[in-house]
């Protein structure tokens, strides 16, 4: 996973939330266990779409971690980690140590109807949603605002709702209603149906006041809590009432202080940036400046300095390997673009510079992008409108540049300027591989370098290489040992990765011949064979059917593959398996920059069922997304956590530096590392090969 790029910077940008707004009360705070709340109950509010808050925070008993995404207006989901401090993880020392128990948990609040002028916004919840669930409630919520201060009301079940201070109205339907399990279910990981809405209910609620000094809020909330079922073992309430404060020092930055329970102090941070704000990049300064028009002086196709503009292609408008093709009215420009992740800056100075290089005679520009010489999409512009926009129009008239996309059709002017085939290129890049929540140690890591090299002995057909450098790790501490299942134990596939990162600070993570192409309009297929990863080498194929413009694709992978041998990643051990998934992609029009994807198959283990993944991109560039994989492994046989899942945030690099590259780095969370669930870690998906540059 590579990690170039850090969230902190972005977090603390000075332009985040640089406009009144973030001080207005319609701009809501975070509460304690994450999400848009008043101190433990949540709001019916909703942060603004693509806002992403990381919290900190802290008392006597638990100090809790947590990051909130809103992914979409009417949806916010939360990831949080509880320590509590008066727990070991296990009584084991020889395994966990000193460690105390840290609880995970995923929260989601869907927006059920938005404020009008007599109606409050309401919203409903789950919290500790497939958790252990030590805090796992469910509520429905209300919110009205009356100038400065906002009301909220609301009712809860389970740990929210402790106090029973209100009778559970599922209870007049059916007695087991009013009946909950006391809230550990071991392993953790698994949707507990049959406890959601059910045992004691509570209602709770409480103000929220923006006073008139801008940088603070004042917060006032009655606990539907009263703390007499608590993991952390005996919490005294003295009152139901909490009082407390969000002092915004700087716009990305929220600092919390509260008094809870008549007894306790809490304390907490957020910092907080929106993912949708543009802004977020920093000016690109050292790109080459945008080309102006310049009416050309050449008279004919014959008189243009090919070799000119195939350079200014290059180094202006990051379309490498071009080659360039013209007769009489036409030209094409066939390349890849490598350095904007916004495809229209990157046509936009494509157009300017041949507009300027070719005689007025040229009325049509074919752009033909590629990715590993496969054609992907054709651009077509009428360079007239070019060059009638780029002029002085008589007052009042309008004119656009006139631009289509359309499938690549095949290309039959004359080749002005051939494109020099790639030979090799290398590359040094972080490498951060980690595992969070495991119960030997709360956090571990690896930290090293990649380093990357590419050998093509044909446009397509090419040698890769990835050779990693340890930094340092500690996975050392990593003591799992395969849980005694009733039946036959899973196969360890993953749980080896001690062994593999321990093995040596020197590894051939990667070593692989790949052949790649395009076959007529919508197929593409790879085949590759070799060391595919650091724990499995093999031969496997791919293929994809991708029609152009459509919101879906389809594609399938057969892979046969051997384990590596940890002692020696250059050996391999006996472990063999044949893996592979069908995979269905959707891009839906109902939710906005949305890419669904199923994959049914067989996984590393022998096991088979399905991986769901949606990932959601954002107006700077950044996209999250989380992943789930259901299996015929049962809970006992995959141990902790129950199935496979994580969640991954991606990042431009160009966010944070001063010229524009399609480089990116992915931070991902992945709580447990078990053999359930698992899938080959292929260096190429035909999917991303066939994506076109967007923004």
């Amino acid at each position: 996973m590579l990690t170039r790029i850090a969230l902190i910077p972005i977090l603390l940008s000075p332009v985040t939330h640089a406009n009144t707004e973030s001080f207005s009360p319609s701009f809501p705070t975070q509460g304690d266990f994450g999400g848009v709340g008043l101190l433990q109950t949540p709001t019916a509010r909703m942060a603004p779409e693509g806002e992403f808050s990381f919290n900190y925070m802290d008392n006597e008993e638990y100090r809790r971690w947590s990051i909130s995404m809103q992914p979409f207006s009417w949806l916010e989901a939360t990831l949080r980690y509880t320590d509590i401090r008066s727990r070991l993880y296990s009584n084991d020392a020889s395994f966990s140590g000193e460690q105390t128990y840290k609880d995970k948990g995923l929260d989601i609040k869907a927006r059920l109807w938005q404020e009008s002028r007599l109606l409050p916004q309401v919203s409903a919840g789950l919290r500790d949603v497939m958790g252990t669930g030590l805090f796992d409630s469910e509520y429905i919520v209300s919110s009205k605002r009356y100038k400065n201060v906002d009301f909220t009301l609301g009712v809860a079940w389970g740990n929210m709702g402790q106090s029973g201070n209100v009778k559970n109205p599922f209870c007049e339907v059916s007695e087991t209603w009013c009946q909950r399990d006391d809230g550990f279910s071991g392993g953790g990981g698994k949707f507990e149906f049959d406890s959601l809405f059910h045992g004691p209910a509570a209602l709770f609620g409480g103000i929220e006041y923006q006073t008139p000094w801008q940088p603070l809020r004042l917060k006032l909330e009655y606990d539907g809590n009263d703390y007499s079922h608590e993991y952390a073992g005996e919490i005294k309430q003295h009152t139901p009432i909490n009082l407390g404060l969000v002092y915004q020092p700087y716009d990305a930055i929220d600092m919390h202080l509260s008094y809870q329970r008549g007894n306790t102090l809490m304390w907490g941070i957020t910092l907080h940036t929106n993912f949708n704000d543009p802004s977020l990049s920093l000016p690109k300064l050292l790109d080459p400046p945008i080309p102006t028009y310049q009416a050309s002086e050449a008279s004919s196709l014959d008189r243009v300095d090919w070799q000119g503009l195939s350079s200014d292609l290059a180094s202006n408008a990051g379309w490498q390997n071009a080659s360039i093709h013209g007769d009489g009215e036409s030209v094409t420009l066939i390349g890849e673009q490598t350095k904007f992740r916004d495809q229209s800056q990157a046509d936009q100075r494509a157009i300017m510079l041949t507009v300027n290089a070719l005689p007025a005679s040229v009325k049509q520009l074919r752009i033909i992008e590629q990715k590993q010489e496969m054609p992907l999409q054709e651009t077509r512009v009428d360079l007239d409108s070019v060059r009638q926009v780029n002029s002085d129009l008589p007052l009042g008239q309008e004119q656009e540049v006139v631009m289509t996309h359309q499938s690549p059709a095949p290309v039959q002017e004359t080749r002005r300027v051939a494109a020099e085939p790639p030979s090799w290129n290398f590359n040094i890049v972080p490498k951060l591989n980690q595992s969070i929540g495991g119960s030997e140690n709360f956090y571990m890591y690896q930290v090293g370098l990649n380093a990357n090299t590419d050998w093509y002995m044909t446009r397509h057909n090419w040698i890769s290489s990835t050779l990693f450098v340890n930094l340092l790790n500690n996975y050392d501490k990593f003591n799992y040992k395969a849980p005694p299942p009733d039946g036959e134990a899973l196969p360890r596939v993953r749980t080896w990765i001690r062994e593999y990162v321990t093995s040596s600070d020197l590894l051939l993570n990667n070593l692989q011949l790949t052949h790649m192409d395009k076959y007529g309009d919508s197929w593409y297929a790879q085949a590759y064979g070799g060391y595919l990863e650091m724990m499995y080498a093999g031969v496997g194929t791919e293929v994809l059917y991708r029609p152009f413009k459509q919101s879906w694709a389809l594609g399938a992978d057969f892979n046969l593959v051997k384990q590596r041998d940890w002692e020696n990643t250059l050996h391999l051990a006996d472990y063999q398996i044949a893996t592979g998934h069908v995979t269905a992609y959707w891009q839906p029009d109902f939710l906005d920059k949305v890419t669904a994807q199923v994959s049914v198959g067989r996984y590393l283990a022998g096991d088979y069922g399905a991986t769901f993944n949606f990932a959601k991109k954002f107006d700077s560039g950044v996209s999250a997304g989380f992943f789930a994989t259901f299996t015929n492994v049962s809970a006992e046989e995959y141990g902790e956590g129950s199935f496979t899942k994580g969640l991954y945030i991606t990042i431009p690099f160009d966010l944070m530096l001063l010229k524009s590259t399609i480089d990116k780095g992915t931070i991902s969370w992945v709580p447990l590392t078990r053999d359930g669930g698992q899938m080959l870690a292929r260096k190429y998906s035909l999917y991303n090969q066939s994506s076109v540059a967007s923004f």
